[in-house]
C-alpha cells in the first residue's frame, strides 16, 4: 500500500511539473487550443461537455467540429465554444484540415453518431491529426469506428481510447491479442504494487485509486475525455520520467473522479454532469496547484 501512495505521488507531481502556469507574458491560445468532433441531431450535450471542461480545466479556445443541426443548439449551450457546423458539408474534410493545424488536441466522438458518410469523415480526420503528430482523445462512437477498423490509431502513441466497460468488451473482441497483453500489463502492476520494490520505478500502466461517485449520469466521460485532450497537450510539451500519454490520462481521471466525488457529497441523487463541471476550478485548484500539507 505504501509503495502504491508513493507511486500516486509521484505520478501526481509530474503532472502538476507538466501544468503551465498562468502569467500576464501568456497570450490567448498558449494554454491549449483543443478540438472536440462530435455533436449531431440527437446528441448534442456530449460535444459541449467535452469542450467547455477542457475550457474550464484552463484551455484558451475549445472548437467543436459538428453537423449542421447541431451547430444552433451546441451554440446556444455557451458562448465560449468556437462551433463549426461542417461534419455533414460538401467536402468537410477539405474545410476541418483548414482548422486541424492550429489545434493542440483533439477529442473525437461525443455526440458522433454513427451515419457511415460521417464516420468516413471523421476516419480521415484522425490520420491527418496522426500525421500532424497531435494528441487525440478517441471515445464515445469514435469508439465505435476504432472497433471496426482497429489499425485506424494501431501504434500511435499520441492516441488515448477511453471506453467504459460495455466499450472495452466490444474493443477487447476486435483487438484480442493488445488486451490480452493489456491485462496481464495491470496484472504485473498490481504485483509490483504489492512488493517491495523501488519506489522510483514507474510503470507503464498506473491505477487509479480514487472512488469517485454512484452517481452515474450520462456525460462524466465526456467530461473525462476534455480534459484529457488538454491534459495530452501540456504532457507532450513538458518533459520528464513518466510517459505523457500516461500522465495525461492519470492526471484527467483523478480531476474528473475528485468533481464527482465532491459535487455528490453536495448534490447527492440529484447529480448531473452539470454539477461536476461547476467543481472542476476548485478541485483543479487543490490537486494540481497546491501541494497537500505534511
Amino acid at each position: 500500500l505504501a509503495a502504491m501512495q508513493e507511486e500516486d505521488e509521484l505520478v501526481l507531481e509530474a503532472a502538476r511539473k507538466a501544468i503551465p502556469k498562468l502569467s500576464f507574458e501568456q497570450h490567448k491560445g498558449q494554454a491549449g487550443r483543443i478540438g472536440v468532433v462530435g455533436g449531431s441531431e440527437e446528441y448534442t450535450g456530449a460535444p459541449y461537455f467535452a469542450a467547455i471542461s477542457a475550457m474550464k480545466a484552463g484551455a484558451d479556445l475549445a472548437h467543436v467540429f459538428c453537423t449542421k443541426s447541431a451547430s444552433p443548439v451546441i451554440k446556444s449551450y455557451s458562448p465560449e465554444l468556437i462551433v463549426h457546423p461542417l461534419l455533414d458539408a460538401p467536402k468537410a474534410l477539405d474545410l476541418i484540415n483548414e482548422w486541424l493545424p492550429r489545434l493542440h488536441a483533439v477529442v473525437i466522438g461525443p455526440g458522433l453518431g454513427r451515419v457511415d458518410s460521417i464516420l468516413s469523415t471523421v476516419k480521415d480526420i484522425i490520420l491527418a491529426l496522426k500525421q500532424n503528430e497531435t494528441p487525440v482523445v478517441i471515445d464515445a462512437d469514435g469508439l465505435f469506428l476504432i472497433t471496426k477498423e482497429p489499425s485506424i490509431i494501431h501504434g500511435y502513441t499520441r492516441g488515448i481510447l477511453t471506453p467504459n466497460i460495455i466499450e472495452f468488451r466490444r474493443l477487447s473482441k476486435a483487438l484480442v491479442v493488445i488486451f490480452r497483453y493489456l491485462f496481464y500489463s495491470i496484472c504485473f502492476t498490481l504485483s509490483n504494487n504489492m512488493a517491495n520494490i523501488d519506489p522510483h520505478f514507474l510503470p507503464s500502466v498506473a491505477t487509479m485509486n480514487e472512488a469517485g461517485s454512484p452517481r452515474r449520469c450520462g456525460g462524466q466521460g465526456d467530461l473525462l475525455s476534455g480534459v484529457m485532450a488538454l491534459f495530452s497537450f501540456w504532457t507532450h510539451n513538458s518533459a520528464g520520467a513518466v510517459p505523457p500519454t500516461l500522465l495525461a490520462g492519470y492526471a484527467a481521471c483523478l480531476l474528473t473522479k475528485r468533481c464527482a466525488a465532491q459535487a455528490y457529497r453536495k448534490s447527492g441523487r440529484s447529480t448531473t454532469t452539470t454539477d461536476l463541471v461547476a467543481e472542476i476550478n476548485s478541485v483543479f485548484s487543490n490537486t494540481f496547484e497546491q501541494k497537500p500539507k505534511s
